[in-house]
């Protein structure tokens, strides 16, 4: 494999026509003919470039409106041929098809297409066909062909050709791996939308791919290493986010800051909402007049874990809820937008990650979620449910209070985004105590009314903040056990999914006890 191959011939057929122009002109200095098509074709002589149309390659005119045009031996021969078998350079000379040198190839905007919610003819119309086949020619004979399908390659390119005459090995060994990413991620990307028409809840084949957005230092751990990837019709979220200030976000930063937005989110209808988490669970979430009230309400739950944490808020920042904000230490805070007195109150603390993301991720929307196994993966929907009063049914002889229906609603909300075993006692739509990722859900309960026993003590309060509040489980009580120790901490109220064995045990201890349940037939596992 030479370790220098020289470029004298480029064809290049973009549908993103960034940089296009800039970086034909460079290779056309450098000495380097130009092949294109139609409209790539046309910005270039339009530029003042010579081109060749790849029509005079090929000897047919672009036809069936554009569907077929570099589908042709003159093209692919003149990518494929392998410059070190004799035969190969025979068979080019015996058919005059001319050697290509370098392929520079952007695709039809499938992802783009389908993000905009085009309809079915017109997003088959942006698959891509001739763009992938001469993608993965180029990138199968890197040995002698270099291959571009990022405009982000252009200037390093340009710079190798300019400096050199050609592109090294290792050159175009990269761009090779690219473009077959770049090929492979686009052909996941069709087949989840097929997959989708399809209503395919588990489909045969399963594909997973991204655009790498960010280097991270480290993953979970400094051993680790890890990227940020985009992925996906975009949602309102850490992945469209612009980070104002602060110092660059880690792994388990953005992993802890996406929770607690997707959280927050849940309160999108309602009034200003705030929740602090820390390692991916929430220790405060709140619902207030006003953002500062909110923020205190949450902070108030658990004040101490709440330090070095993520806050996430559903509304736009202003001055006074900065203010609180800075006064505890925070890694992270991420909101829809920010006025310009939050801006100033924010910039005093420069080390403080401000990530605006435009608007709230929808918690209804479809989704995916992957997890890995030994020798594979699991693949799930997102958990896009979501309980609002109607879904409730009561089943103990007293029925909640108009209030507590509505504290019930939150609690349950919270308790989606607990690790499980989920415990989560609410009052005034504030967390007053959260129980997270126990064994048993009696633990949880215990530890989510001890918790408020501290948070008590802190705030200077001579009763647990539990007393009269509700309690929110994420899956049903297989003994009453654990109810009971959330009755035992002061509820009056309790929410579960229901679906016990166990159930007229459970109903029958909380009549004893006087408390209001209500099932809502839905569980929110989250491991």
């Amino acid at each position: 494999m030479p370790d220098l191959v020289p470029v004298r011939r480029a064809i290049l057929s973009v549908s993103d026509k960034t940089g296009l122009v800039d970086f034909g002109a460079r290779l056309a200095r450098a000495g380097v003919e130009l092949v294109s098509t139609g409209g790539t074709a046309r910005a270039l002589r339009e530029a003042g470039l010579a081109v060749r149309d790849v029509a005079e390659l090929t000897g047919y005119p672009e036809m069936m409106d554009g569907r077929v045009k570099t589908l042709h031996p003159g093209v692919h021969g003149g990518i494929l041929a392998d410059r070190s078998k004799p035969d190969h350079v025979d068979a080019l000379s015996a058919q005059g098809i001319g050697a290509i040198d370098l392929v520079i190839v952007n695709l039809y905007p499938f992802e783009a297409t389908v993000a905009s919610g085009a309809d079915e003819p017109t997003t088959v119309e942006n698959i891509d066909i001739g763009g992938p086949a001469m993608i993965r020619a180029a990138a199968k004979n890197h040995a002698h062909v270099g291959v571009v399908v990022d405009v982000e390659d252009y200037g390093p390119v340009a710079d190798e050709i300019e400096r050199t005459g050609g592109l090294g090995h290792a050159t175009r060994r990269r761009l090779a791996a690219d473009a077959f990413a770049r090929t492979g991620a686009y052909d996941a990307a069709i087949s989840t939308w097929f997959a989708s028409r399809l209503g395919d809840k588990a489909p045969r084949r399963a594909t997973l791919a991204g655009d790498r957005a960010q280097v991270l230092r480290y993953g979970e751990n400094p051993h680790q290493t890890a990227g940020f990837y985009h992925s996906g019709p975009p949602r309102p979220g850490v992945a469209t986010a612009r980070q104002v200030q602060g110092k660059e976000l880690s792994y388990n930063n953005l992993n802890d800051t996406n929770a607690a937005f997707e959280l927050v989110a849940e309160f999108d209808s309602g009034r200003p909402a705030v929740a602090i988490i820390k390692h991916a669970n929430p220790c405060g979430v709140a619902v207030g007049d006003d953002l500062a009230a909110a923020h205190a309400a949450a902070l108030r739950c658990d004040p101490v874990s709440a330090f070095g944490g993520v806050i996430a808020v559903n509304r736009t920042l202003d001055a006074v809820a900065a203010e609180a904000i800075v006064k505890v230490f925070t890694e992270v805070v991420i909101a829809p937008d920010a006025d310009e007195g939050a801006l100033e109150v924010f910039s005093r603390k420069k080390n403080l990650r401000l990530l605006l993301a435009g608007g709230l991720p929808d918690p209804a929307a479809p989704g995916v979620v992957v997890t890995p196994v030994a020798g594979g993966f699991l693949r799930q929907s997102r958990d896009a449910a979501r309980v609002g009063p109607q879904d409730l049914k009561v089943v103990t002889k007293r029925a909640p209070t108009d209030d507590e229906v509505r504290d019930l609603v939150f609690a349950f909300r919270v308790a989606k985004h607990v690790k499980s075993n989920a415990i989560v006692y609410a009052r005034e739509e504030a967390t007053v105590g959260i129980g997270a990722g126990q064994m048993s859900r009696l633990d949880s309960s215990r530890i989510a009314a001890r918790k408020a026993e501290d948070a008590a003590v802190e705030a200077g309060l001579d009763h647990p903040l539990t007393e009269g509040s509700v309690v929110a489980s994420d899956a049903f009580f297989p003994f009453a056990d654990g109810m009971m120790a959330a009755v035992a901490a002061g509820a009056r109220a309790v929410i579960q999914p229901g679906g016990s064995i166990r159930d007229d045990e459970v109903i029958a201890a909380a009549d004893a006890a006087g408390v209001a349940m209500v099932f809502t037939g839905v569980r929110h596992f989250r491991h």
